[in-house]
């Protein structure tokens, strides 16, 4: 999708009850996105609608505070519609609101993700690996907010090999990893504006 048809927009903040109606059967995770409980932002195209209407949606993200640490600002939820993917909207819509978090006093944000093509997508974004892993099968992910993270290629390399230890990889992400055995970490594509 062309860049310059693509518009990004915060729905709200944790506080104010955002919610977002995004067809399940186009967008992972859609149900998540009904709740009010997390901030929401979108990247959507202005000349299906508004940032509010879910037919304009190209991609969401929800996020809150994080539960043990005040200061950084948790992506819950990132989804990029069906048809779309691939184009780095996900990437985009993650530093933009890495920007609107460091405007809200948050000094980091954090992610986890369960596979390698968001992780590719993510460092993309400026997060970089933490060494870390949640209970879920995530690495966790992590940037300060007001700029990405410095990406060191051989952490970079290591998380891409723990998603080559798992057996359920399918085809496509096996493909994926096996392209970027020995690769640098990809370039950063930077914040849109709000």
């Amino acid at each position: 999708m062309d860049e310059s048809a693509v518009a990004y927009a915060v729905l709200g903040w944790p506080d104010d009850g955002p919610t977002l109606r995004l067809d399940y059967r186009a967008f992972a995770y859609a149900g998540k996105f009904v709740m009010s409980s997390t901030g929401k932002a979108v990247a959507y195209a202005p000349e299906r609608g508004d940032p509010s209407d879910p037919d304009a949606a190209l991609a969401a993200a929800a996020f809150d505070a994080d539960r043990t640490d005040a200061d950084t600002l948790k992506l819950r939820y990132l989804t990029v519609r069906q048809d779309t993917r691939g184009g780095g909207l996900g990437a985009r819509l993650a530093a933009f609101v890495a920007a609107r978090a460091a405007d809200r006093g948050f000094e980091h944000v954090a992610i986890g993700v369960n596979n390698a093509f968001s992780y590719e997508a993510l460092y993309k974004a400026g997060f970089t690996w933490a060494g870390e892993e949640s209970g879920l099968a995530e690495l966790v992910l992590a940037r300060p907010a007001g700029r990405p993270a410095t990406a060191d290629g051989e952490r970079y390399r290591a998380g891409l090999d723990r998603f080559r230890e798992r057996e359920n990889l399918d085809d496509a992400e096996r493909a994926f990893l096996d392209d970027r055995r020995n690769a640098d970490p990809p370039a950063f594509v930077g914040a849109p504006d709000a």
